[in-house]
């Protein structure tokens, strides 16, 4: 089975058009716009990432060892990663997500539309 990275999460998420790493709270954050949209925890176990709480049952529901709800975030649906246990495709993904919930409609609209 693959195992993701936090190297592969700073890669997704910086990736992203606007996107910049802030240190805060000890660990590396993503963000957009001064929104974060994803994090990593600062021994590299875990990533959370901004997603819906649909979205957040859906991975529950199918995978409940890797994905849990992010401690004081889950209940508005921001999901925690094992990362040793995740797809490296499934949380690119959700850091592309957590982008789109993250960013002003007029960035996503030109990321949509091939422009940067």
């Amino acid at each position: 089975m693959p195992v993701t990275t936090v190297e592969q999460v700073r890669e997704f998420a910086l990736a992203m058009p606007d996107a910049v790493e802030v240190e805060t709270w000890g660990h590396p954050t993503f963000r957009v716009r001064d929104k974060i949209f994803a994090s990593t925890s600062a021994d590299g176990v875990v990533a959370i990432i901004k997603a819906s709480k649909e979205e957040l049952a859906e991975l529950m529901a199918a995978d409940p060892e890797t994905y849990d709800p992010a401690d004081y975030f889950g209940r508005y649906g921001w999901v925690r990663a094992q990362l040793a246990r995740a797809d490296p495709d499934e949380i690119r993904d959700l850091v592309v997500e957590g982008w789109r919930r993250a960013a002003p409609k007029r960035l996503v609209t030109a990321y949509d539309q091939g422009g940067r």
